[in-house]
């Protein structure tokens, strides 16, 4: 029985053949397109750094799992080992925990839940028993942690039915669309792998890891603003754009204008 950090020892084996450009990493391009959540871990806390100087437990959290995220996910594209895979699929499922715990509004909380402390409790509960849950079929957890986005989706509708500030909604919309690119390159690989290997073109998804990189990297400037509506009503969410909002391509970041004067 082959150790669970053997290389190949995974369930899943993506469609790129494997070490055909490096006799060490077993999918190359799948490899190293993880550097793109090295490149979104510090944009975050950058452009937010006014939004982190006021709560900076969250980002912090949140951006340190992100880039955990590319380090388990170059692993186990690395070795498609069985821990990397583990260490991959779980290390997404903790991020999403987190982000959950710290910024799911409060309005949307169970009837039974009456605290943030509460809520955290719940989610930590919730995301133990999954943990151990994804070793039962750990092929079965990256269906799972997709389906969660649709989740995100329904409660970024809620909110933009709320905002009446337009710009808000073009970032959603734009975050969307990376998310359906990224998803439809995710689904390709997975089961139209032939399709792609008898053109010679199984690289999905390291289209995959790019393209959903970008779909958080005008997502979580999204949550950053609901967030601070909810929970620093002292301050004003601004939404801005590096380098300038002129410019053809852009990052999207939220400012908080200074505090309201209180009586």
């Amino acid at each position: 029985m082959p150790s669970i950090f053997s290389y190949q020892s995974a369930e899943v084996d993506w469609c790129e053949s494997n070490f055909e450009r490096s006799t060490v990493i077993a999918e190359y391009y799948n490899t190293i397109s993880n550097v793109s959540f090295f490149v979104l871990s510090p944009a975050l806390l950058y452009l937010n750094r006014q939004y982190r100087q006021q709560r900076a437990l969250p980002l912090y959290f949140v951006s340190g799992l992100l880039f955990c995220v590319g380090i388990f996910s170059m692993y186990f594209h690395m070795t498609l080992s069985y821990m990397g895979q583990l260490l991959d699929e779980l290390s997404i499922l903790w991020t999403l925990a987190v982000a959950y715990s710290f910024w799911y509004p409060r309005v949307y909380f169970p009837r039974f839940i009456k605290s943030r402390k509460h809520f955290f409790w719940l989610s930590g509960i919730t995301t133990v028993i999954s943990t151990l849950m994804s070793f039962i079929k750990p092929a079965f957890n990256a269906y799972v942690l997709n389906c969660i986005a649709f989740h995100l989706l329904y409660l970024t509708w809620l909110e933009l039915k709320k905002c009446n500030d337009k710009r808000v909604h073009r970032m959603a919309a734009v975050m969307v669309v990376w998310w359906v690119l990224a998803i439809s390159s995710w689904i390709s690989d997975r089961w139209l792998c032939g399709l792609w290997q008898a053109i010679n073109f199984p690289y999905f998804h390291s289209f995959w890891h790019v393209l959903i990189a970008m779909s958080l990297l005008y997502c979580c400037p999204l949550v950053i603003y609901f967030d601070v509506n909810y929970e620093m009503p002292s301050f004003k969410p601004k939404l801005g754009y590096w380098p300038s909002e002129s410019w053809p391509v852009v990052v999207p970041y939220i400012a908080l204008e200074k505090p309201h004067k209180q009586c």
